[in-house]
């Protein structure tokens, strides 16, 4: 006889898997909905792959980009191509443990970006990429993985109190157009030419 436990669910739950099965026309029974629901889970579970123990994963860890062991690093200089690989938990170049920037620096006789100057291929990779680009990827899968909580559902952060708003300023009255004592009267000039007059003659 097979032994059995008993499995909590919120009662929503329950009722909404029930009426769904008795509008599919199949058993209505709980514990038979349940039973199939994980044996189609532990089928799905055993046809993917085994992931790799951690200890047994091997790679060059670049700040946020990893570089699995038997990636190729391409560095080009002055026309001149340049291989190095991940070997272990190292980029190795002729013998030589070095960090990417080492490597970039090498052949170039100068400060480099390596981000920018090294092209990357992956085993399993069909082409080398540039690292920047690789980054780039790098971060949007890692933002789509952990997608960033709502404004809303985040706890209201105190703040200063707002100081008071200012009091309107009074308005102006608008500027008085009427022709005023003296308006049609010659302009008082001191000299018999204006300075415009000479200057734009």
């Amino acid at each position: 006889m097979k032994r059995t436990l008993s499995v909590q669910l919120p009662s929503h739950t329950l009722l909404d898997m029930i009426e769904q099965a008795g509008l599919n026309g199949e058993s209505q029974d709980p514990s038979v909905i349940v039973l199939a629901a994980v044996e189609l889970w532990l089928a799905a579970q055993q046809k993917r792959a085994p992931a790799a123990a951690p200890a047994a994963v091997h790679g060059y860890q670049w700040k946020s980009l990893f570089l699995p062991e038997g990636t190729l690093v391409r560095c080009i200089s002055y026309g001149d191509h340049h291989y190095a690989s991940v070997e272990g938990d190292a980029i190795v170049y002729e013998g030589r443990k070095l960090s990417p920037n080492q490597f970039a620096a090498l052949h170039a006789n100068s400060v480099r970006n390596a981000w920018n100057d090294l092209y990357i291929r992956r085993p399993g990779d069909k082409f080398y990429k540039i690292a920047r680009q690789l980054r780039r990827e790098q971060a949007a899968a890692d933002k789509d993985a952990h997608p960033q909580p709502e404004a809303a559902l985040l706890p209201a952060v105190p703040t200063r109190a707002e100081p008071a708003p200012c009091p309107p300023a009074p308005a102006t009255p608008p500027r008085d157009t009427s022709p005023g004592v003296g308006w049609t009267l010659p302009e008082r000039r001191k000299f018999r030419l204006r300075l415009e007059d000479v200057a734009f003659d």
